[in-house]
């Protein structure tokens, strides 16, 4: 028995909530006085109103170590994906958890990947350690082949409010009002270190979303069948029209389309989508 633990800043396909291998590990969010547990309860337009209302900084607190282990129990390998390093403690707090753990149970099979991206990058990389630990791969084997997808994967993202990056220090203030007072829309991308960077930037969401498709598809060229995802916060309308773009391209295998949960929801902010690939 083997189980795949994703953060909840990962989404889930529908295939994957009815499979028990995958398991969502939550994230607690919390602005000003409110505050939510990143589970099935989460309300995102309850979120989204919340965050109008307020100039508080939204936040987020990782899992403690006890979540992660409450899953260890009774499986033969785990393997856990947390969402970057570099924008939370999730990653630490999952190598203590499996550090802990080898304490008591020294044969454990335990690895965590440190996703180095969020949302759906989290969920194309947990639907690759499945595959390969499908196709009857040792655990050994899934790990090396696994962080060698993880290291090839790359995350896009136009955003229409930058300012949860911004005050949790992701990105320079001067980007997030510039992007605001001038409908300057910066493309951005996230690297297999986590480091966010900017790709350029257009006038306007729909021109900035194109530029997105157009990096995509430079740097994808050379490595053409992968799948594809595109997550949103309340923007299925701009997600579609990013989708229809791709897939006239013919080179990736699959593209689907899902909704931010609450930790990239925060992130992404209202309007914002999302490719990993």
């Amino acid at each position: 028995m083997y189980k795949i633990l994703i953060d909840s800043c990962g989404e889930f396909t529908k295939e994957m909530e009815e499979n028990p291998v995958f398991q969502h590990v939550s994230l607690k969010l919390q602005v000003g006085e409110w505050h939510q547990v990143d589970d099935e309860t989460f309300n995102q337009a309850e979120f989204l109103d919340i965050l109008t209302r307020t100039d508080a900084c939204p936040k987020s607190a990782c899992p403690s170590p006890e979540q992660y282990m409450e899953h260890f129990d009774g499986c033969d390998e785990v393997y856990i994906v947390t969402l970057s390093g570099s924008l939370s403690g999730s990653y630490n707090s999952a190598r203590t958890a499996m550090e802990m753990y080898y304490e008591d149970h020294e044969d454990a099979k335990i690895h965590v990947f440190d996703s180095c991206s969020a949302s759906i990058g989290e969920t194309l990389l947990g639907l690759k350690i499945f595959e390969l630990k499908e196709s009857g791969l040792d655990f050994e084997q899934v790990v090396i082949q696994g962080e060698q997808y993880k290291d090839d994967q790359t995350t896009y993202f136009v955003l229409d409010n930058l300012d949860t990056l911004r005050k949790n220090g992701r990105l320079t203030g001067i980007k997030s009002i510039v992007a605001s007072t001038l409908n300057i829309k910066p493309v951005m991308s996230a690297d297999n270190t986590g480091t966010i960077t900017q790709l350029g930037q257009k006038i306007g969401v729909r021109k900035a979303l194109i530029s997105m498709c157009e990096e995509i598809v430079k740097d994808k060229q050379i490595t053409p069948g992968r799948d594809l995802m595109i997550s949103h916060c309340n923007a299925k309308k701009r997600a579609l029209y990013v989708k229809d773009i791709l897939e006239k391209t013919g080179l990736f295998a699959s593209i689907n389309i899902l909704d931010t949960r609450g930790i990239s929801s925060m992130y992404a902010n209202d309007g914002g989508i999302i490719v990993a690939v």
